[in-house]
Formats: C-alpha cells, structure tokens, sequence
C-alpha cells in the first residue's frame, strides 16, 4: 500500500485540497456544542497513535495535533528533540524506521526541509510537515478554511502579502497557483520569494504579482496577510537590521485602508504586535486571526484523515 505523506502544498491538485478543506469543515461542524475533550462521535482514528517530533518550539501545531488526535478518538506521543536519540546523534533514517515499527503516523516540526524528505523516505508510516524552514503546509489549509468562511469560496480571492516572504508566504504561493487566487506580494529587495517557488508559480499558470510597493500589493485585495519580521534564530543586530527594512511594510489601518472594504486580516501567529502589525489590525473588525488559529484544530483533522484513513 502507498504511504500517503503531507509534506507540501503542491503535492495535491484542486480537488485534493478542496476535498481536504470539506473535511475540516465538516469536522468543526460536528464539534459544535461539544466539550474540547469530546471524542468525535465517529472515532475514526481509535487506536492509532501519532509521533509528535518538535526541533522548535510550538503552540499552535502542538496543541492542534494533539487536541485533534485525541478528538479523533487515536493518542499521541510527544517530544522533543532532547527527548530522544536524535537529539543525540541518531540519524533521522534509523528514527524513521524505529517510529514506524510503533506507531502510526510521524509529525515533525523541524529546520532543514531536507530532514523531513529523509524522515519520508524512510518511514513505512505517514509523515507531516508540522513546519520547516521552507514551508508551513499543515497552516495554509487552516488559513484556506477560514478564507473559505469569511469569504464563501477560496478560488478568485486576491490575496496580499506584505513584509518578510518566507515558509508561510511559499506554501501560500502553491496554494494560490492550485486554487486560482491571484496572489500578490509587497515586499523589499532581499525580503522577497526565492526563484524557485516564482517560476513553479509562472509554470504551474499562477497569478503572481511582486513589487516593493506594500500599497500596490494589498489596493483592493480580499485578504491580508503578514507574518513575524523576527525569529529566534536572529541575532539582536540583524533583528534590528530587519526591523529597519521591513519597517515601511508594518500592516496598520492606513495600509488595511488601501484594501478591498470588506477584507479581511490574517496573520498565523505568533505576533510581535507593533512591529509587523498594529494593535489596531490585530485587534480590529477586519482581523480573523483567532479563527485562523482555532482552524488550525479542524484543518490538522483533516490532513491526519487523509494520511490514515484516505480522505
């Protein structure tokens, strides 16, 4: 039988990932009126179990996952990296091949994408992109899911990106490639996506659209989004460095103000409020970014289905 892994957006076609989004909504649906801890009426993943690998620190993809697990009736297992052999020298291919001798599915969250392809290739079970370094599969869906509630379709919207382009931005990129959103970016020199993921875009019929002028890119859009101008892995001199260049690009009303009037804001969190956004459009009508927090539950449901069940 073929392992099904969820290690990038462009793995899947429209339909795939249309089929994905139905199932996440139909799952938070079925949670309404339910304590958190409630097992889904159907349990389909009784008796399964997940590994939770995180090389990075995490809230929202620790708590999803396993929240969603357990919802689905299956268990999890977590750790760190200081938790187990890899953390000491263990090759990913010998974790690979030990996880999967015990438990059902791995989810890592981890720096190189390199590390994760290994895990894949290497496992007899399913792996999840829990984040790496190039990309966030597991949080365009959530953000699809509430682009989709906000919205009514995902296919057609114009969506922003304004500041630092990074995991988040080229995950989005294929997403909007395959849903047919035309995706504009507003970003400095530097800050901008890499050639690869632009001309996978221009092969693959995208819209994309990229220029310095953060105004340019969010006139009119349906949705804005942004994203932390700083990681832990930035030393204090470069932070201020990013702090500097990306100033010009902090998402605040004047900004949202260029937008489409009923546009909504996302951001994946966490937020360093006051940098690249305001208080005003974190806080403000337009902003959805706890529901886009809280889909990330529904939409991690749905990828778990699929790579055990087959939606």
């Amino acid at each position: 039988m073929t392992v099904r892994h969820f290690l990038d957006i462009r793995d899947f076609s429209r339909d795939e990932l249309l089929a994905l989004l139905a199932e996440a909504k139909r799952r938070k649906a079925a949670r309404a009126g339910k304590p958190k801890g409630a097992v889904d009426d159907d349990a389909p993943l009784a008796g399964h179990s997940l590994a939770m690998i995180f090389e990075k620190p995490s809230t929202r993809t620790r708590t999803s996952f396993d929240a969603g697990m357990r919802q689905l009736g299956g268990h999890t297992l977590v750790f760190n990296s200081s938790d187990i052999q890899i953390g000491r020298g263990e090759t990913i291919a010998d974790t690979a091949r030990v996880l999967s001798r015990m438990v059902d599915a791995i989810m890592i969250r981890t720096h190189g994408h390199e590390r994760i392809e290994e895990l894949a290739e290497h496992a007899s079970v399913p792996v999840i992109n829990g984040l790496t370094d190039l990309s966030h599969p597991c949080q365009i869906l959530a953000d699809l899911q509430t682009l989709e509630e906000h919205k009514g379709t995902t296919e057609g919207q114009v969506i922003a990106w304004v500041g630092d382009c990074a995991n988040v931005t080229r995950s989005w990129i294929e997403a909007a490639t395959i849903l047919g959103c035309p995706f504009r970016i507003g970003a400095p020199k530097g800050y901008q996506p890499e050639e690869d993921i632009i001309r996978w875009a221009k092969e693959n019929g995208g819209d994309l659209f990229i220029t310095e002028d953060p105004a340019e890119a969010v006139r009119g859009a349906d949705c804005v989004m942004t994203d932390s101008w700083i990681s832990m892995h930035h030393a204090p001199e470069e932070a201020d460095r990013r702090i500097a260049d990306l100033g010009p690009y902090q998402v605040n009303a004047a900004l949202m103000a260029e937008a489409a009037e009923d546009a909504i804001f996302m951001h994946c969190l966490p937020a360093h409020r006051g940098e690249e956004a305001t208080d005003e459009v974190l806080d403000g009508p337009q902003s959805v970014i706890f529901d886009e927090a809280e889909n990330r539950l529904h939409a991690q449901k749905a990828v778990l289905l699929h790579v055990l069940k087959g939606l």
